[in-house]
């Protein structure tokens, strides 16, 4: 007499083996994909990041009315003397480090007693980066009445974190959220330079705000004039003087954020 083996008659057990190797297979893919695509993701948000230029990060390092703390989460710029009360919380460009701002904003700290931090998104980008507000305002607690702003696609990221602060300051950028009901003072600085977020680009998104938003461009400002970290791919040419350009935005911030 011979043995049959149930798993060879007729083929019927032998089917959920199959669906279970093809299962395991198609996981396996899967899984080895979302590695790729992570890893991917990674080298993409290193490869090419632009840092500060020596020379203006020196200078403003060696303002006596500034003081430069690093906390980890953001680099805190307060003034030596003459505090207002004021700060803004700043997000970086996409892949450009935190401190290709410092110089940007010496003057507004150092003269116009205004307090600055700039943050340091996840990844060199500012979407990858959940953290709320809070995280960074808690870095100077004597400031009473916060703005939020941001240059390019940090910009836009300030747009999502807008209702928790008192104002929204757009560098060279725009919102891709609907805050035109909000109520909300804000002030758009932008460049006739910009190659990238254009004159245009600016004006089709200007129904994302509100109807009071205060929009200031400056003459022969280009999108890398917004901060100190070089020529930027694709920008325009700028014919500002940097120098101007940083005075233009600290005299534009003295008038534009609130007090409390």
């Amino acid at each position: 007499m011979t043995d049959t083996n149930p798993s060879d008659a007729g083929g019927a057990p032998r089917a959920p083996r199959r669906r279970r190797r093809l299962l395991r297979g198609i996981l396996a893919g899967a899984g080895a994909l979302v590695v790729v695509l992570l890893a991917g993701i990674l080298i993409y948000t290193q490869v090419g990041v632009m840092g500060p230029e020596a020379e203006p990060l020196a200078e403003a390092r060696a303002n006596p009315g500034l003081t430069i703390a690093d906390d980890g989460a953001g680099i805190v710029l307060s003034p030596t003397a003459g505090a207002t009360g004021q700060g803004l919380v700043f997000i970086p460009g996409a892949k450009v480090e935190a401190e290709g701002y410092i110089a940007t904003f010496a003057d507004t700290v150092a003269e116009e007693g205004i307090t600055v931090v700039i943050t340091r998104p996840w990844l060199n980008l500012a979407f990858f980066d959940p953290r709320p507000l809070s995280t960074f305002t808690d870095l100077a607690p004597d400031v009473t009445a916060w703005a939020v702003g941001g240059h390019s696609l940090g910009g836009v990221r300030a747009c999502q974190l807008a209702p928790d602060a008192d104002a929204l300051v757009l560098f060279a950028s725009y919102c891709a959220n609907d805050l035109s009901a909000s109520g909300l003072p804000v002030l758009s600085l932008s460049g006739s330079a910009d190659g990238l977020s254009t004159p245009q680009k600016i004006a089709d998104a200007k129904g994302e705000l509100p109807a009071t938003a205060t929009f200031v461009e400056i003459p022969g400002a280009s999108h890398a004039s917004f901060g100190s970290y070089g020529p930027q791919s694709g920008d325009g040419t700028p014919t500002a003087d940097p120098a101007e350009v940083d005075r233009i935005i600290a005299d534009q911030l003295t008038g534009f954020l609130p007090r409390r």
